[in-house]
């Protein structure tokens, strides 16, 4: 789920300079000091680069942990893609206790540089069991791997996209999993969320987004070569297809002010029913940890 580092350049912004911390943090007093209560409202808001001024002082947001949980059953599988030419990872994360094939499916995408076990790695099956335990109505999450080309045809051999819609179906039927019905997308896969509801329009009742890596221009896009050019950008970046995502149950997204993506993810406020969260805290597992129980509760909620 790494977008970040390339996110950071995307969008224009530039590293705090190489002071020591201690340095800094003496300038910060002065300034504080120097223009009284007005100080701390630069820090937080005013000053250009105020959201590179928090990172490098360490005022993002603390990082969230794996709870203490016992998971349910996780199956880490092989299928083969045509659309995607290649075999590939499949894993299903049950709840603790889960033996009906009757409870909802979420699909999971995940973000650039990883694959469908990234989730496990995050600690989705013990924030499901902690969800669970809690109340919240059992769910399945199913993730899959998506390859690096923000969910959509980089290439005639590779169509993330089509193996979503066209063979996924097929490989849960198998399993006698019913098709998702919510969808969680981190970084990427929050592009890809967006995407796949466009596809499906109507047809899911909660989508969550965490950090999602959208651009609000091509000359963002370009630099992280994620479309192959400017017309497929147009064609597949959710924020230019906004009025064609349809409507949900719950639709959630987290984000952090010190994202680089954050003033993008903004974007999707004006999004009828969105459930908008911009805490401080910035593109990591940290990060995602952190706002992780608020998104199961509402992809699990009826």
């Amino acid at each position: 789920m790494d977008d970040a580092g390339a996110a950071a350049v995307d969008v224009g912004g530039t590293a705090v300079p190489s002071l020591g911390r201690r340095r800094l943090l003496g300038a910060l007093a002065v300034t504080v000091l120097g223009a009284g209560g007005v100080g701390g409202a630069m820090v937080e808001d005013v000053l250009p680069g105020g959201a590179r001024l928090r990172r490098a002082l360490g005022m993002t947001g603390r990082d969230g942990t794996v709870p203490e949980f016992a998971p349910g059953k996780v199956r880490i599988e092989t299928e083969h893609s045509r659309a995607r030419s290649r075999d590939l990872q499949i894993v299903v994360m049950d709840p603790p206790g889960a033996d009906r094939a009757e409870l909802p499916v979420c699909l999971a995408l995940h973000g650039r540089g990883s694959g469908a076990t990234s989730f496990v790695d995050l600690g989705l099956p013990q924030f499901l069991a902690a969800a669970v335990a809690d109340g919240v109505p059992p769910f399945r999450v199913v993730a899959v791997d998506g390859g690096d080309g923000y969910w959509h045809a980089r290439s005639p051999a590779d169509d993330p996209m089509a193996m979503l819609t066209d063979e996924l179906p097929g490989w849960l039927a198998a399993r006698r999993l019913p098709e998702p019905s919510r969808v969680l997308g981190i970084s990427m896969g929050g592009s890809g969320a967006l995407q796949y509801a466009r596809a499906h329009r109507g047809r899911l009742s909660a989508l969550a987004l965490l950090s999602p890596a959208l651009f609000r221009s091509w000359g963002d896009a370009r630099t992280v070569d994620a479309y192959v050019d400017q017309a497929d950008w147009r064609a597949h970046e959710p924020l230019q297809h906004l009025g064609e995502i349809g409507e949900f149950d719950r639709l959630g997204v987290w984000c952090g002010t010190e994202d680089p993506f954050c003033p993008a993810a903004r974007r999707l406020t004006g999004t009828r029913g969105v459930q908008a969260h911009f805490p401080r805290g910035e593109h990591t597992g940290g990060f995602w940890r952190r706002v992780m129980p608020d998104t199961v509760a509402l992809l699990g909620a009826r």
